[in-house]
Order: C-alpha cells, then sequence, then structure tokens
C-alpha cells in the first residue's frame, strides 16, 4: 500500500478525538435525522421506493434499500461516535446526489416530485427553502469528517483502549528485557 493511501487511511480511522465535548450533539442531531430517515424509507413506501422510482434512479427498490439501511446503521454509528470520520464520507455523497437529484428540477420547475406546499413552488428561494435540511445534514457531516468525533465517542473509548494495550505491551517488554 502506498504511503499516501496509507496515511488517508489512517487519517479517516483514526479521527482526532480533542473536538469540543460539544461535538456530542451535532453526532446525535446528524445521526437522528438519518436515522429517522432511514426509518421513514422502509415504513412509507413514498419516502423510499417510490421517492427513487419517480426520480428516475436505477433499481429503485434496491437503492432506497441500500439507503435506507446506510441511514439507520451509519446514523446509529454517529449518535455514538463509532467509525465517525468513516461513516461521514458516504453521508457526504448521499447528501450532494439528494440535493442534486430533488433540487436542480425544482429551480427549474420540472420536478417530479411534488411542489412544496406553499410558495415559492419553483425557482432560486423555493431551492433555498426546501434544501435548508439537507444543507445541514451536508455541512454537520463535513465538519464531523473534519474535527472528528470529539471525547464522548466510542472513538475515543476505542482510542483509550488501544493506547493502554500498548503502553502495557511496552511495560511488559521493559520489565522482561535483560540489560547487556
Amino acid at each position: 500500500m502506498s504511503t499516501n493511501i496509507r496515511s488517508l487511511v489512517r487519517w479517516i480511522f483514526r479521527a482526532p478525538v480533542t473536538a469540543p465535548r460539544a461535538t456530542l450533539l451535532l453526532r446525535i442531531m446528524a445521526g437522528s435525522v438519518f436515522l429517522s430517515e432511514g426509518v421513514l424509507k422502509f415504513v412509507y413506501t413514498n419516502q423510499g421506493v417510490g421517492r427513487f422510482t419517480k426520480l428516475g434512479f436505477p433499481a429503485p427498490g434496491l437503492l432506497a434499500h441500500f439507503v435506507a439501511t446506510l441511514e439507520i446503521i451509519g446514523g446509529l454509528m454517529l449518535i455514538f461516535g463509532l467509525l465517525t470520520r468513516f461513516i461521514a464520507i458516504p453521508f457526504i455523497v448521499e447528501m450532494i446526489v439528494a440535493i442534486l437529484s430533488t433540487k436542480i428540477s425544482l429551480f427549474f420547475g420540472t420536478s417530479p416530485l411534488p411542489a412544496p406546499p406553499s410558495p415559492p413552488r419553483m425557482g432560486f428561494w423555493a431551492v433555498m427553502h426546501e434544501t435548508r435540511s439537507d444543507w445541514a445534514q451536508l455541512l454537520t457531516v463535513a465538519f464531523l469528517l473534519v474535527v472528528g468525533p470529539g471525547p464522548w465517542s466510542l472513538d475515543a473509548i476505542l482510542r483509550r483502549r488501544r493506547v493502554r494495550t500498548i503502553e502495557s505491551v511496552e511495560l511488559r517488554k521493559s520489565a522482561t528485557s535483560v540489560p547487556v
């Protein structure tokens, strides 16, 4: 494995846990929204398979179930702060796809989805209004990708355990080494 790829993998899977404790609030907010939206895709056809069909996605049933599963599992991962940077990456991709696939046609008034319930129903301000939660989710997971999960996370607990294990092994090695 090249040094650059190894560095990238290390960056993703060894996220810093020094972000402010309040990062927990952002993880809970983003994670709970993804979790609830994933559940809704299974419970209500118009939110899952029906929506993906109207938008013209290939294999809408398979894709809707994949995205719903990603949102449920990934939402829980965010809430608990487990592999936070790793799960932030597919969520960033998902939010960009969601914005591009639903908001461009809303801008031009050609969306296959129902129009917003109140004006504006198309154009710039309709897009701005309808994109607010997608935008918030996108920026929140981008923030988590950059700063990591914070100290109140499973990632932090696992990091502390790993450090204690390494220190314990080094202590045992130094205690059993024979001076020359």
